[in-house]
Formats: structure tokens, C-alpha cells, sequence
């Protein structure tokens, strides 16, 4: 699952944790999408490591702080619900 539809999924939770709807979000879902932005995060932070190009790095770069952001709005979230 790429890095957009996980933000998208993290997304939804929060708007449904907003409009009171926090009981129908499983913990376990959350999780889910946590562990995978994890894995989205280390498989991004070794391509940075490996990448020669300035312009790559700079992409890898800001993929990697949007993935962090989601990892944080993520443990928050599943923080509030458990």
C-alpha cells in the first residue's frame, strides 16, 4: 500500500475520532496502518541512504517527513481510542 492511501486511511480515522464516530475504529485497524507506515518509513529511510542524486534525496526527504507526520497523527489517534 503506497504512502498516500495510508495518509488517506489515517486521514478518515482522525474525521471519524472528529465527528464522535470513534467507537467503530478498531484499534487493531489503526495498528495495521501504523506497522505499515513503519515499514513505508525504514524502507524510505534506506533508499536516502543509498540515493547518489541531490534531487532524489530532496524527494526521499520530504516523503520521509509525511510519513513521519502520519506515524505521529497515527499513535496519537490509536492513543485516543484506547
Amino acid at each position: 500500500m503506497g504512502l498516500k492511501k495510508l495518509a488517506e486511511k489515517v486521514a478518515d480515522y482522525k474525521d471519524r475520532f472528529d465527528r464522535g464516530k470513534a467507537s467503530k475504529i478498531k484499534p487493531s485497524h489503526v495498528e495495521k496502518v501504523l506497522a505499515k507506515l513503519r515499514k513505508k518509513s525504514a524502507e524510505l529511510e534506506a533508499d536516502l541512504a543509498a540515493a547518489h542524486s541531490s534531487d532524489k534525496k530532496d524527494r526521499l526527504k520530504r516523503k520521509l517527513g509525511v510519513a513521519n507526520a502520519q506515524i505521529e497523527r497515527a499513535e496519537w489517534l490509536l492513543k485516543e481510542i484506547t
